[in-house]
C-alpha cells in the first residue's frame, strides 16, 4: 500500500497543529459555531444529533493492520469503543469530545492516516473495488490510479470549494464492485482494440434527492491522459454547476441540463486547453513510482486445492457466502461481515479491529481492505488457512456467513445519530434482518441487497437497492417507502417506488411479502433481480396493497 513520503507527512502534521489552534479558539469562546463550521468541516468533524462525529479517510479501502490497531486505540481512549465503517470506505466515530479531536487526529497521523476531505464541498476520499489486486480478470490495480486521483485532488486550489461534495469511484473489472455508476465520475480501467489499457469515464451518477446513473463521457481515454481528462471534467462543472440552489448543484444535474453530448463537447474543449497548457501529463516513470507501493504480496507457489471442509456446517456456509475466487492459484478473498444479526451493520468494537488486525498479520500480509457495502475483506488467505481465520473470526462474532444475502444490509446511522435523518434507519434494518436469520432461508432466497436510509440525502444507498428502505417523516411519525429494482453495479438502476409508505413494522412485513412473491414468481436459478427485471413491479405492488 502507499506510504506517505516528507511532503505528505508534513502536510499532515502541519494541517492537525492548525485544527489544534482552531479548536483552541472555539473552546474559549473567540470563535462561534457558525465560524469555527468551516473549519472543522475541512477536517472531517461534523456536529451530528447528540455529538460530534469524526470522519476518517481510508483512501481506496486499503488498511494496514498497524492502522486498524490505531483505529482501535482510538475508540477505545477517545470514543465509546467502536467505530461505524461507511460506504465511502471510511470510520466515523460517533461521540468524540471536541477537545480530544486534535490528539485523535495526531494519533492518526502517526500512522500515516487524517480526516482531510473527508467533508466538504471538495473530491472526497477516492473509493475502489475491495477486490483490488486479487480479483480475476481485472485488467489492472485500480488502487495505483486511486492513488494518482488522490494526491492531485488533495488540497487542490481551484477544486477545495466546488458548487457541492464531489465523490469520484475506480474499478479494474468489467465486474463492478465499486458502483462506479453511481458516483459524480466512475473511472473503469479497460483495454482498446490494441490492448493498450486505459479508461472508460463515467459522469454524473449519484443518489440524494435526484438519483441519477453515471453516463459515458469517455469511452477510451489514454493513461497519460486520465488527469488532464477529469481536470476538464471538473473544470466545465466547476463553472456551470448551480452555486444558487443547494439541491441541484451536483454534477449530475448540470449533466442532464446540458445532455451528455453537450457535457462531452465542453469537455474535451476543455481537456484540448489543459492538455496542451498544464503538466498534469502523467509520465510512465511516475505510474511505475506509484505502482511499485501496491506490489503483489510475495504469494507462494500453490497448487489451486479446493478449501476443504472441516464437516463443521458454520464453517461449510461462510466458504459458501464469505469467500470468493483469487486470481492466484491455492489464495481465496476471505469477506468479513460486519452485519451480525442483532448488531448494527457497519459498526466494529475496539476489540473486534485488534482482532481482524492480528489476522490479516496471520493470514493476508497485514493488509485489510474496506467494501463500500461496510464490510471487511482480507484479500490474500491461502485456502489452506481458511478454516484457522474461520475459527479465529467465530471466536470474535465476525464469522456471520451472509455476504450478498438478505441480511448484509447497507444501513446509514439514521435518526439515532445524524441531525439530517427523518426516520431510525437502524431498528427497522435489524428487525428484518432478525426476520430472516435462518441460513438456510437466506441460501434459499439468494442475492438479495437491501440497502436502508435514514432520509433522502441517501447515506444508505437505498436507490440503488434490490430493495430500497427510505425513511421518511409523516407529522411526527416515521414511515418507509420501498422501492424496487436498484443495482448498484455493472448494470445500475434506480429502484422504483411501490406506492405508499410502510410503518416500521409493516416495512418488515412488506420485505415479507416482496419475498415470498419472488419465491412464487422466480424461474430455475433466477436472482430476485432477474425476476423483478422480467416480471417488473407489479406484481409485487399488487400483493403489498392487496387488502387497501
Amino acid at each position: 500500500m502507499y506510504r506517505y513520503d516528507e511532503f505528505d507527512a508534513n502536510l499532515v502534521r502541519e494541517r492537525v497543529s492548525q485544527f489544534r489552534g482552531q479548536v483552541s479558539r472555539r473552546l474559549s469562546g473567540a470563535l462561534t459555531e457558525d465560524q469555527f463550521k468551516p473549519l472543522r468541516l475541512m477536517n472531517g468533524l461534523y456536529l451530528q444529533l447528540h455529538a460530534y462525529m469524526l470522519r476518517v479517510a481510508i483512501p481506496y479501502g486499503t488498511l494496514s493492520s498497524r492502522q486498524m490497531r490505531q483505529l482501535a486505540m482510538i475508540a477505545r481512549r477517545w470514543d465509546k469503543g467502536y467505530g461505524h465503517f461507511t460506504t465511502r470506505q471510511n470510520l466515523q466515530y460517533h461521540w468524540p469530545s471536541l477537545e480530544n479531536v486534535p490528539d485523535i487526529l495526531d494519533a492518526l497521523a502517526d500512522v500515516e492516516m487524517h480526516c482531510i476531505q473527508t467533508s466538504g464541498n471538495c473530491i472526497r476520499n477516492v473509493t475502489a473495488d475491495h477486490y483490488a489486486g486479487a480479483a480475476r480478470g481485472e485488467v489492472e490495480d485500480p488502487r495505483i490510479w486511486a492513488e494518482i486521483i488522490r494526491q492531485w485532488s488533495t488540497f487542490h486550489p481551484e477544486f477545495s470549494y466546488l458548487p457541492r461534495k464531489f465523490k469520484i469511484a475506480v474499478t479494474g473489472c468489467a465486474k463492478d464492485r465499486a458502483a462506479i455508476l453511481a458516483h459524480d465520475i466512475g473511472v473503469r480501467i479497460v483495454r482498446d482494440g490494441r490492448g493498450e489499457a486505459g479508461f472508460q469515464i463515467f459522469a454524473g451518477g449519484g443518489q440524494g434527492r435526484t438519483p441519477m446513473i453515471g453516463k459515458e463521457i469517455s469511452a477510451f481515454t489514454a493513461r497519460g491522459d486520465l488527469l488532464p481528462y477529469l481536470e476538464a471534467i471538473m473544470r466545465v462543472y466547476n463553472r456551470h454547476g448551480r452555486r444558487d440552489n443547494l439541491f441541484k448543484a451536483r454534477i449530475k444535474i448540470l449533466v442532464h441540463a446540458l445532455g451528455i453530448d453537450e457535457m462531452r463537447r465542453q469537455v474535451e474543449e476543455a481537456f484540448a486547453e489543459t492538455s496542451r497548457s498544464e503538466g498534469l501529463a502523467i509520465s510512465d516513470e511516475e505510474v511505475s513510482r506509484i505502482r511499485s507501493y501496491f506490489a503483489p504480496p510475495p504469494y507462494e507457489s500453490l497448487k489451486d486445492e479446493a478449501a476443504g471442509s472441516s464437516g463443521e456446517k458454520g464453517f461449510a456456509r461462510w466458504l459458501h457466502a464469505n469467500v470468493s475466487g483469487h486470481r492466484v492459484s491455492g489464495y481465496a478473498i476471505a469477506n468479513i461481515s460486519l452485519k451480525a444479526i442483532g448488531e448494527t451493520p457497519g459498526d466494529a468494537s475496539a476489540d473486534q479491529m485488534d482482532a481482524v488486525a492480528d489476522l490479516a498479520d496471520r493470514y493476508s500480509f497485514g493488509e485489510i481492505r474496506v467494501s463500500h457495502e461496510q464490510n471487511l475483506t482480507l484479500a490474500h488467505v491461502r485456502k489452506r488457512d481458511l478454516h484457522a481465520l474461520w475459527k479465529g473470526l467465530s471466536e470474535h462474532g465476525l464469522a456471520e456467513a451472509n455476504i450478498g444475502f438478505i441480511t448484509d444490509q447497507i444501513v446509514c446511522p439514521g435518526l439515532d445519530y445524524c441531525n439530517l435523518a427523518n426516520a431510525r434507519s437502524i431498528p427497522v434494518a435489524k428487525k428484518i434482518a432478525d426476520r430472516f436469520r435462518d441460513w438456510e432461508r437466506q441460501r434459499d432466497i439468494g442475492e438479495m441487497r437491501i440497502k436502508v436510509s435514514g432520509c433522502i440525502n441517501a447515506c444508505g444507498h437505498h436507490h440503488v437497492g434490490h430493495i430500497g428502505i427510505l425513511g421518511v417523516d409523516k407529522k411526527g411519525t416515521e414511515f418507509f417507502q420501498i422501492t424496487l429494482g436498484g443495482s448498484a453495479d455493472e448494470k445500475a438502476a434506480v429502484g422504483e417506488i411501490v406506492g405508499p409508505a410502510f410503518t416500521e413494522d409493516e416495512a418488515v412485513e412488506a420485505v415479507e411479502t416482496i419475498v415470498e412473491t419472488y419465491q412464487e414468481l422466480r424461474r430455475k436459478d433466477e436472482r430476485f433481480l432477474d425476476t423483478w427485471r422480467r416480471v417488473g413491479t407489479a406484481p409485487f405492488k399488487d400483493r403489498l396493497y392487496a387488502s387497501d
